[in-house]
C-alpha cells in the first residue's frame, strides 16, 4: 500500500526556472504552501541551469515591446498566438527585472542592462550574465530566494510517476516516487514545469533527464497537446562526442563567429541572405546538409573572439579544451541537436490546460508563444512569466472532494531501451523528416510500446511523431523533405494521444 500525503497548496513537478517562479508566485501573500517535487537536486538536471544566453526583453531607450513581438511572430513562423506574444513581450521587461531584484547578476554598464544581439532579432535585447552564464547564474538567485521562503517545501529525489484523476477527469494530485517509495500527494493543483523532449532524441543539449515525461504524463491523463511536432535543434551543439553535447552558445555568431566547411569555406551565403544571422532552423538545415555531404561544419571564431575566450565565453571555453579543441586558435566541429520543444501540453495564459486541476508552465507547456520556432532568449524570459502566472492562479485552486481512480504507476523504459528510441529519433525525426523515416520510427515506438507498455516517455515520442506525419508541409522547426513548401496559411496542431480532439486549428482562432 503507498504512502498517503495531503497537501494544502500546488504541487509542482520540476525545479527549473519556472517550477521555482511558479512556486515563490502560489505562495506570495497567499496562506497556502507550495511543494516542488525534483527528480534530481535543484540547479541540476535542468535546462534552465544550462542556459547560455540570457534574457530577451525590450530594456533599451530604442526598443519597444511591440519589437520584440514582432520578431517573436517572424520566427515563429505563421504560428504563434498574437495575445500569449503581447503578454510576454509586454510583461518581459519587468521580469527581468524581477530576477535582478533577487540577486540574478546580469551584466551592467553605468547601471543599464549590457544587452546583446542573437539572430532574428531587430535589436539588442538580450540580457545576459557573463558572456554565457545567464542560466546557471539566475537559477541560483531562484534557488536561494525559494530555499529562503519557509512555505516552499522541495523532495529531491523525486520522480512523478502518474497523475492523480477523480472519475470526472479532474487532477487531484500526483503519484510520485520518493526515495525509491510510491507516495500518493493528493493537492487542490498540479503544475508540470518538467521541461521539454531533449532526452528523446540522441544529440541533445539538454539534461539527459529532460525526457518529455511531463508531456506524457499529461497526455495520459487525457490533456490536449499542441503542436508537439516543432523541435528546435540548435545549429551549434560541439561535435565532442559527449552526451548531451555542450552548446557553442548563438551569440557567437552574434558577435561575428563565421561557419566554415573543411575546406574553411564560409557556407552560410549558400543558404540565407543573414548568413551566420539567418533564423536558428535555417542555419540547423544549413550544418545537416553540409555534414550530409561530407564537408563537415565548424565554427570559427578565432579572430573575432580568439584570446578573449576564457574570460568572454568560459562554459564554451571549458568545454572546448575539455574535448581537445581550443578555440583561440581552431574551429569548433558543430552539430544540429535537440534544444527546445515548441511544442507542449496546451494552456491558456495563466497555465490551466484542458483538464481541471491541472497546469503546466516553462518548456513542458505550449502557451502559443513560440509557434513554430523559437526567438532566440524567449526560453527563460517565457518560464519567468508564464510560471508566475500558474503559480498565482494553482494557488486559487481547492481540493476535490474526492478519490484518485488509479493509483498504478505508468510503465517505466529501461535504460537500455531508452537508448534504442533516442537513436531512432534522431534518425527519423530529426532536423529532416519524411513519410518513409517517420513510419519506421512509429514502427520502432510501436514495437516498444507492444513489450513495455505506454509509459510518458514513449507517449511523448508518439506524440511528436504522429504530429509530424500528419504535417504535410515544411514550417519553422519542423522541415519536411517530402513537403518542403510551406503552406500559405499556419495552421496549429491540437491533439490527443487518442486522436479524440479535432486535429487542427487556424493559428488566429
Amino acid at each position: 500500500m503507498n504512502n498517503r500525503l495531503i497537501f494544502d497548496g500546488p504541487v509542482i513537478l520540476g525545479a527549473g526556472l519556472a517550477g521555482l517562479t511558479a512556486a515563490l508566485s502560489s505562495v506570495k501573500g497567499a496562506a497556502r504552501k507550495a511543494l516542488v517535487l525534483s527528480p534530481t537536486p535543484l540547479a541540476t538536471g535542468c535546462s534552465s541551469a544550462w542556459a547560455q544566453g540570457g534574457m530577451a526583453a525590450a530594456l533599451s531607450a530604442d526598443d519597444t515591446p511591440a519589437l520584440h513581438a514582432a520578431d517573436t511572430d517572424a520566427a515563429g513562423a505563421g504560428l504563434c498566438d498574437p495575445e500569449a506574444v503581447e503578454l510576454l513581450t509586454r510583461e518581459g521587461p519587468d521580469a527581468v527585472r524581477a530576477l535582478a531584484a533577487l540577486g540574478a547578476p546580469f551584466d551592467r554598464k553605468d547601471g543599464d542592462f549590457t544587452l546583446s544581439l542573437e539572430a532574428a532579432h531587430s535589436r539588442a535585447r538580450v540580457a545576459r550574465v557573463g558572456g554565457d552564464g545567464a542560466g546557471a547564474a539566475i537559477m541560483a538567485a531562484v534557488i536561494a530566494a525559494v530555499r529562503a521562503t519557509p512555505a516552499i517545501e522541495i523532495r529531491e529525489g523525486a520522480r512523478a510517476r502518474r497523475l492523480l484523476q477523480d472519475a470526472t477527469g479532474r487532477v487531484i494530485g500526483v503519484l510520485a516516487q520518493i526515495d525509491g517509495q510510491l507516495v500518493e500527494i493528493l493537492s487542490p493543483a498540479v503544475i508540470l514545469a518538467t521541461g521539454g523532449v531533449g532526452g528523446l532524441y540522441a544529440v541533445t543539449t539538454t539534461p539527459a533527464e529532460v525526457r518529455g515525461e511531463g508531456l506524457g504524463l499529461a497526455a495520459l491523463a487525457g490533456a490536449v497537446i499542441a503542436d508537439p511536432e516543432f523541435v528546435q535543434f540548435h545549429p551549434t551543439a560541439i561535435d565532442i562526442g559527449r552526451d548531451p553535447a555542450p552548446l557553442a552558445t548563438e551569440a557567437l555568431r552574434g558577435e561575428g563567429a563565421i561557419l566554415r566547411n573543411s575546406d574553411a569555406r564560409a557556407f552560410m551565403a549558400d543558404y540565407h541572405p543573414a548568413r551566420e544571422l539567418a533564423p536558428r532552423d535555417v542555419v540547423a538545415r544549413a550544418i545537416h546538409a553540409e555534414r550530409e555531404a561530407g564537408r563537415g561544419a565548424f565554427l570559427d571564431a578565432t579572430v573575432v573572439v580568439g584570446g578573449h575566450f576564457p574570460k568572454e565565453f568560459p562554459a564554451v571555453f571549458e568545454a572546448c579544451m575539455s574535448g581537445g579543441v581550443d578555440p583561440r586558435r581552431a574551429m569548433i566541429p558543430v552539430v544540429p541537436a535537440v534544444h527546445y520543444h515548441m511544442g507542449g501540453v496546451a494552456t491558456d495564459l495563466d497555465g490551466q490546460t484542458s483538464l481541471p486541476g491541472l497546469y503546466a508552465a516553462g518548456e513542458c507547456a505550449a502557451t502559443g508563444v513560440h509557434g513554430a520556432n523559437r526567438l532566440a532568449s524567449n526560453s527563460l524570459l517565457e518560464a519567468a512569466v508564464f510560471g508566475a502566472r500558474a503559480g498565482r492562479a494553482a494557488a486559487g485552486e481547492q481540493h476535490a472532494p474526492s478519490q484518485p481512480v488509479s493509483l498504478a504507476p505508468t510503465p517505466d523504459l529501461p535504460a537500455d531501451v531508452l537508448q534504442i528510441l533516442r537513436k531512432a529519433m534522431s534518425r527519423d525525426a530529426g532536423v529532416i523528416r519524411s513519410a518513409e523515416g517517420l513510419t519506421r520510427l512509429m514502427g520502432v515506438i510501436e514495437a516498444l510500446e507492444a513489450a513495455h507498455g505506454q509509459g510518458p516517455i514513449l507517449a511523448a515520442a508518439r506524440l511528436i511523431t504522429t504530429a509530424a506525419l500528419a504535417r504535410h508541409e515544411s514550417r519553422g522547426g519542423h522541415s519536411r523533405a517530402d513537403f518542403p513548401a510551406t503552406d500559405p496559411v499556419g495552421i496549429r496542431t491540437f491533439v490527443t494521444l487518442d486522436g479524440r480532439e479535432p486535429g487542427l486549428r487556424y493559428a488566429a482562432e
